[in-house]
């Protein structure tokens, strides 16, 4: 292929939760490989709520609001980086959020009464579960899962590895 774009990106998925302080650690990795793969890199958001963390199931059922309103990654960086104020005020804190991106915060808060994304999230963890995931973040790219839960040195380094090994699969 010679176009720069490979024909299909490679998915980088992101088991997180947004009650997490090491997924808001991770921030910055994923902003480090977006900025570095751009559009050949799809990062996808994929929820797993701790049972330690009272307001994580909430807070993914918001994520996937935000992202049928257009605004799932500002609000999922939003959110973690209020992740102490989260686990303090609770779920006023996720309509908050929203109002203050501009988003629709009462369909938010309906959302969140109604239940309609939890589907999504169940299903999320459910996968998570199947393949292992223990806990946040944890990252699979090309079937291989990279646990980091208890450290994330060296993650976006082999991150980097297996994506440049695709992408070079492309351009052959």
């Amino acid at each position: 292929m010679n176009d720069s774009t490979p024909a299909r990106p490679v998915v980088l998925d992101v088991w997180c939760e947004l009650q997490c302080p090491d997924c808001r650690t991770a921030l910055d990795d994923v902003r480090a490989l977006r900025e570095r793969y751009g559009d050949r890199l799809e990062v996808r958001l994929r929820h797993f709520p701790l049972e330690k963390h009272k307001h994580s199931f909430a807070a993914a059922q918001a994520a996937e609001e935000a992202f049928e309103q257009g605004k799932g990654w500002p609000y999922v960086e939003a959110v973690l980086a209020k992740v102490e104020e989260l686990s303090d005020k609770g779920e006023s804190v996720l309509v908050d959020t929203a109002r203050e991106l501009g988003l629709d915060a009462e369909e938010f808060d309906t959302a969140l009464i109604d239940g309609r994304h939890i589907l999504i999230v169940d299903a999320d963890q459910a996968e998570g579960k199947a393949i292992k995931v223990t806990g946040t973040p944890t990252y699979v790219i090309d079937g291989e899962r990279l646990d980091g839960g208890k450290s994330q040195d060296g993650l976006r380094a082999r991150i980097e590895e297996i994506a440049d090994r695709l992408l070079a699969g492309d351009d052959a």
